[in-house]
């Protein structure tokens, strides 16, 4: 059983969403990811009234103490984004958000408009047969698996070879969002490996020569439809050194999909609904974050998708189910204290969830950034944050007065 852990109550402050924009210049936006993972930058944060420290990544262990705990998003990128083609030969895209069911999936399906409920895409010049000769109805209209020829006949592909792949486009979930059933000869996710791409963000034009530099390496259930991308600088080296010098390492999973990425559109912040993503926090994990901030250290996310999945967990004192949490000021920190994080699009939830952890000083951080050419976005440089903003406490008191919350012991459920 899962739970829904939505953010805070709404602020009767009207915070408008151009508070969150600054200039990005197209050549700061990474394009390739660097040689080696960990010589990225890494900008470091020393709080209010300090101008920031410039290292790279390959210093982390340095920069953090013993007894601290990193916590990490061991999700998988699946290659969802699928080119397909209809039976009249016009072509199709479908990018796979999550799964729901054995075969049926949420999806962002272009052209929307032109692909009805019923639209059968497979892709170009086919493959092997759909080896079990079923084909569901449209997702979402009820019906059973239909018989496609006899017994494991193939199905014909658009080109006149057969299809190892079909998916049929089913019922509008509003904002380009369809359900789809998706067939395949044998497992899915061989399938998806056959003819899916990994889904780069759009702002990436070059291609990907290395589709594992899309894969944090210790990456472990396909799931996501986008990478956790700040542990994409880690590499096992570096996580061995910080062992070494006494940092713990725990895990989550937060299966990453449209909620992460999908822009504010809002004139107000507040106005912005967060879609739902799975997450799961091992109870391990949620007692070792309990225990490091007890003894004194700190609780380090890798990346917001971690902090959302530690902070879902404990706001809710549920361990797995799926969230759509919005972190925005004010918010009551339940479990982070260091935050590891890239630099983040203009107007994204993302940064105002930095907002939420820094304060305002985010501007005065992403303008040295650019001042001294730091790189962008999902393959560029990172920051090392500390929430640590004057009046947090204050706060944390106020929002969690009728609760029985304690900051210091606030981390999920005993």
């Amino acid at each position: 059983m899962g739970a829904s852990a939505r953010g805070g109550a709404r602020s009767l402050r009207v915070v408008e969403t151009a508070a969150f924009d600054y200039e990005l210049p197209e050549g700061v936006i990474a394009q390739e990811p660097l040689a080696q993972r960990d010589d990225a930058r890494l900008l470091v944060d020393r709080g209010p009234g300090r101008p920031p420290e410039h290292h790279h990544v390959r210093d982390l262990a340095d920069l953090l103490e013993p007894g601290d705990l990193l916590v990490l998003n061991t999700t998988k990128v699946l290659p969802a984004r699928l080119s397909l083609v209809k039976e009249t030969g016009g072509a199709a895209e479908v990018l796979l958000l999550e799964r729901r069911s054995e075969r049926v999936w949420e999806a962002l399906v272009r052209p929307g408009r032109r692909l009805p409920p019923g639209t059968v895409l497979r892709p170009p010049g086919g493959g092997g047969a759909v080896g079990d000769g079923r084909r569901g109805g449209p997702a979402g209209d009820g019906r059973r698996g239909e018989r496609v020829g006899d017994g494991g006949s193939s199905v014909s592909a658009a080109g006149g070879g057969r299809a190892d792949l079909e998916v049929i486009v089913g019922e509008d979930l509003g904002e380009g969002r369809r359900l789809v059933t998706v067939c395949a000869d044998g497992e899915v996710l061989r399938a998806l490996e056959r003819h899916g791409e990994m889904p780069l963000p759009p702002y990436i034009t070059v291609p990907l020569a290395q589709p594992d530099r899309y894969q944090t390496v210790y990456a472990e259930r396909a799931a996501s439809s986008a990478a956790p991308t700040a542990g994409l600088h880690f590499t096992t080296e570096l996580l061995e050194r910080c062992a070494a010098r006494g940092i713990g390492r725990a895990d989550v999973e937060l299966v990453v999909g449209l909620g992460t990425f999908r822009p504010i559109a809002v004139d107000d912040v507040e106005d912005h609904v967060m879609h739902e993503e799975s997450y799961r926090v091992p109870a391990e994990t949620m007692e070792r974050c309990r225990a490091t901030r007890a003894a004194g250290g700190r609780v380090v996310a890798v990346g917001t998708t971690a902090v959302r999945a530690l902070e879902s967990a404990a706001a809710t004192g549920t361990l797995e189910g799926r969230t759509d949490l919005y972190i925005r000021r004010p918010y009551p920190w339940l479990v982070v204290d260091g935050l590891l994080t890239n630099f983040h699009l203009p107007r994204s939830s993302l940064l105002v969830m930095i907002d939420a952890f820094v304060g305002a000083r985010w501007r005065d951080l992403y303008a040295a950034a650019l001042a001294e050419d730091y790189r962008f976005l999902s393959f560029g440089d990172a920051m090392l944050l500390s929430q640590a903003e004057p009046g947090a406490d204050a706060v944390f008191q106020a929002a969690t007065a009728d609760t029985g919350l304690d900051r210091s012991t606030a981390v999920g459920p005993q």
